[in-house]
């Protein structure tokens, strides 16, 4: 990719996948991180995401 790249918004769900992505991402562009996550109304307590 021979563009910046400023800014990535990732789906983040806590899980391991989107957390071993997450510290990539920064390591890889050193650009702005801004994570979404959401509650579509799933049995899984999501409480353990905030904060990360």
């Amino acid at each position: 990719m021979s563009d910046k790249v400023n800014k990535v918004v990732l789906a983040y769900s806590g899980g391991l996948d989107t957390s071993v992505i997450l510290k990539w991402l920064i390591e890889k562009y050193q650009c702005d991180i801004v994570t979404f996550s959401a509650d579509i109304g799933q049995e899984d307590d999501l409480s353990h995401i905030e904060g990360n």
